[in-house]
């Protein structure tokens, strides 16, 4: 018996009821990438029945992807009850957590951060620190770089998420020497509640600088334990692809597969649903972060697209590995509608497509918490329920809000 869940990072499919709370009314990552390219070309997605799930959120159809009469999976949405809309807090609420506080923002700035936190950061390290501000990652390096490279600085800035970012040239700064400062400002930022604290590595010269695959995110402690830790408990193979082994520290996870693009994330999850089966079952929790990293946050609606269509063809190779008592959900943590203002997140419904072989699909209606998916697992492995969320899993097929 095996699980898949995997997260397509920031694919929303439409505002959440909230999202005006966030500066986000009107946003939808996927109706408005399929307008912007003139439509989606996304079979495997749409036979599941992602185009079903717009008349459910009462949200704008997505273009080339109309609603099947028969779809294969369990088709519905989930709104974000936790407070944020960042990759934490999405994540750990897929994965059976709530938080009801969330996790702390630097404000804009200049200055972003609290001065003790920044002596801290320059006397340990023996090096400045620049930037000091919420900006994009792109372009406070292009701003920052050369005078970062001069100097042996680190470029510290933040976002509209719950980040403290570092950025160094890995040619004037050695990767390592980059992760402990970044060990240093996390053990800092825990008494803040800070989500993620982040290397962001770059190579090039001025005017053509590009941020490289060795980035690391170094977590804030999970408040409780998730569905990884029990499942890692009873001896379910917990497995990680992508960049979650950073998001769950300490969670149990029995094997990970850090990567940090969709292919590699593709071909990791491929190999892993070629395994012949194991008597203890295993969950396998993937994320692609090319959406949000490549296209989102830059405001490609292009890219965006093309990484849709370039995945529906992965997940179509997927489907074909899947055995009979295989369960594939596909889902994702926010949104980051790439036609929208500003470069930051969306909060937005997310799409929950349930897809396993021998059951039919079904609307599974608007679900109230992503931890629907973490209670799910439960009933799937045949555990004892979590304190919260709401099964769409039953022994004959999936079923919808009661």
């Amino acid at each position: 018996m095996r699980a898949f869940v995997v997260v397509l990072d920031s694919v929303g499919i439409g505002a959440a009821p909230d999202a005006a709370e966030y500066g986000d009314a009107g946003s939808n990552t996927l109706a408005h990438t399929a307008a912007a390219v003139g439509g989606l070309s996304v079979p495997t997605l749409q036979a599941f029945g992602l185009g079903n799930i717009p008349a459910i959120t009462g949200g704008d159809p997505i273009l080339g992807v109309p609603p099947s009469a028969t779809p294969l999976a369990g088709f519905g949405a989930m709104q974000e009850v936790s407070t944020g809309k960042d990759t934490t807090t999405g994540h750990w609420e897929i994965a059976g957590l709530h938080l009801e506080q969330g996790l702390h923002v630097f404000p804009a700035g200049p200055p972003s951060f609290p001065a003790e936190l920044i002596s801290t950061l320059e006397s340990h390290t023996h090096r400045k620190v620049i930037g000091n501000k919420a900006a994009s990652g792109t372009a406070i390096i292009e701003e920052l770089g050369e005078e970062q490279m001069q100097t042996g600085a680190w470029i510290a800035y933040t976002s509209a998420d719950s980040v403290f970012q570092i950025a160094a040239h890995e040619e004037v700064i050695p990767l390592e020497e980059l992760y402990e400062a970044c060990r240093l400002v996390r053990k800092q930022c825990n008494a803040l509640a800070v989500g993620r604290v982040i290397a962001r590595p770059y190579l090039g010269e001025p005017g053509s600088f590009a941020r490289t695959e060795n980035r690391r995110d170094f977590s804030y402690p999970l408040p409780e334990p998730s569905i990884l830790s029990l499942l890692s408990e009873t001896g379910v193979d917990v497995i990680s692809v992508g960049k979650l082994d950073d998001i769950f520290p300490d969670s149990g996870i029995t094997e990970s597969y850090h990567v940090e693009n969709n292919p590699d994330a593709a071909a990791a999850v491929l190999s892993l649903a070629k395994r012949p089966p194991t008597t203890q079952g295993a969950f396998v929790f993937a994320n692609l972060i090319d959406f949000d990293m490549l296209y989102g946050h830059r405001r490609d609606p292009e890219g965006y697209a093309k990484a849709l269509e370039s995945t529906d063809r992965f997940l179509n190779e997927l489907r074909a590995l899947l055995r009979d008592d295989d369960l594939l959900v596909i889902t994702a943590d926010h949104g980051n509608d790439p036609t929208f203002t500003g470069t930051d997140h969306t909060r937005e419904y997310v799409p929950l497509l349930a897809y396993c072989p021998k059951f039919a699909g079904t609307s599974l209606g608007i679900r109230m918490g992503f931890f629907d998916i973490a209670q799910t697992l439960t009933d799937w492995f045949r555990l004892e329920n979590l304190s919260r969320g709401k099964s769409f899993y039953s022994c004959n097929g999936f079923v919808g809000v009661s």
